[in-house]
Order: structure tokens, then sequence, then C-alpha cells
């Protein structure tokens, strides 16, 4: 139906996660749309970001050397580090100006299911920062959804031994949200991780 070029564009945009053929029709047609300039700048952007970065090679963020801007920072507090799933994680974080620690990218979570085990994540990069550094905190913030929790436990009964101070990021209720909206494992952990006031 299309031109080949126009189809594997499309198909190339259906590989992305959370684009659906529809999505990646709407986007392939929005490209065909602006001027050429703007495409070429597009697809300029997207070589350059892939040329260009690459895994800092001691927390695996993204990064344009050999370590990140995070672990580069000598204001940052060396005792912590926030354990978290992606890259993308980390920015999140960051957006709260609540942590100032350093961090490790563990590049996914634990997936038995889908065949993603402990030797597939940053597990044992995790363990040799953990000897080589004067850490006393580790927070793991992985996902509260089934992968991330067995991530997170995983790591904690590896840590459980060394004496470093293992934490878990709180979860539950989101402020502004409803009681009667929340699922049974969301209100549980709230109740779970209350404090006094």
């Amino acid at each position: 139906m299309y031109t080949q070029s126009v189809q594997a564009l499309i198909d190339e945009l259906g590989k992305m996660p959370g684009i659906g053929p529809k999505s990646a029709q709407r986007i392939a047609f929005h490209l065909l749309k602006i001027d050429k300039g703007e495409a070429m700048r597009f697809a300029e952007a997207i070589t350059n970001a892939r040329l260009n970065s690459t895994w800092c090679r001691t927390c695996f963020n993204i990064a344009d050397e050999e370590t990140c801007e995070v672990c580069r920072d000598p204001k940052r507090d060396q005792s912590m580090i926030c354990v978290v799933e992606e890259p993308k994680d980390i920015v999140a974080i960051e957006k709260t100006r609540e942590y100032s620690g350093l961090y490790h990218v563990l590049q996914g979570s634990l997936n038995p299911i889908g065949g993603v085990g402990p030797e597939h994540i940053r597990v044992k990069e995790l363990l040799l920062r953990l000897g080589n550094e004067l850490v006393k905190e580790v927070i793991l913030c992985t996902n509260p959804n089934l992968e991330g929790e067995a991530t997170a436990m995983y790591i904690s009964r590896l840590l459980a031994p060394t004496g470093i101070s293992v934490t878990r990021i709180a979860s539950g209720l989101p402020v502004g949200g409803d009681l009667e909206y929340a699922d049974e494992l969301t209100l549980g952990r709230a109740l779970e991780g209350r404090r006094p006031v």
C-alpha cells in the first residue's frame, strides 16, 4: 500500500517501545509533511545521539565521556548509591531535588519469564562498586511492579551480608488521589509504609 521507503520508516518506528502500528503510521506521515531541513535535523539528532552517547563506566548512566556528569560531580554524596532500572529514572529522581548521592543503573530488571536473569542486568558491576567505594547506604529505587520488586528483593538479599544499609523507596497513594480508586496493592503498601505524624 505504501512505498517501500515509507513502509520501512513505519516498520522502524513501530519497533520503538510504546509505539504501535497506528502511532508509527501517524509519526511517519508527520515526518513526511515537515520540511526537508527539519527532517534532516531530526535524523541528524538521532544519529548524533547514537554516535556520541555511551554508558558511564562507573554507574552505566548515559554519558558523553567515560563517566557521566553525576559521577564527575565532587559535590555528590559518595556514601549513598541509588539503584535504578533505567537512565530515565535518574532524570525523574533529579527533578525532585531531594537526592544528592550517586546512582547505579541496572539497565533492566529481573524477569525470569522473559528470560532476564541477574547476568543480564548490571548487578555484578554494583557489587564491584560496593567493594571499592565507601558506601554506607544503597537505596533500591526499582519500579513498584512484579519485576522491580523481584529485582529489589534479589539485590537486598545479595547485600545483606555486607553490612551496608539497604533501603527501598516508599510506595503508596499519590498526592491528591482518592482511596476508592486505589488498587489493593497500592493501598496495602501505603498502610505498610505508614509513618508517625
